[in-house]
């Protein structure tokens, strides 16, 4: 079977209308994600993109908004413990889950319930 994926460009994540200055606090200055311009063609539709390492995350509005409570991005990180206590002092809540080998792992959810996973290799 011939495989055509190379990788991943992007992923998406919904926000509700009026959230890019939460977004940019939360991607940008808690995770630490340089934001990146957005193409001028596709500025109108409000929103903000985010880049880590060869990856974007992109930030977009969704008129009808509804969190993703299951599915969820999961990034790698360099410091998790670091980053945990960061997040709770930001005030953000953090749910541990099964445990998966070879990985420590905890979820939280972006400001608008997007739920997110960050995972460091043991």
């Amino acid at each position: 079977m011939h495989t055509f994926l190379t990788g991943i460009d992007h992923i998406q994540m919904a926000a509700p209308k009026g959230s890019e200055d939460k977004a940019r606090a939360f991607y940008g200055e808690i995770l630490g994600m340089k934001e990146i311009p957005k193409p001028e063609n596709l500025q109108a539709s409000g929103g903000c993109w985010f880049q880590v390492g060869a990856m974007e995350v992109h930030i977009g509005i969704q008129p009808d908004f509804t969190p993703a409570k299951k599915a969820h991005p999961g990034f790698t990180v360099n410091a998790l413990e670091s980053l945990k206590s960061r997040l709770e002092a930001s005030g953000y809540a953090i749910s541990e889950e099964l445990p998966i080998a070879g990985r420590s792992r905890f979820f939280t959810h972006d400001p608008f319930g997007n739920r997110i996973e960050f995972l460091e290799f043991d």
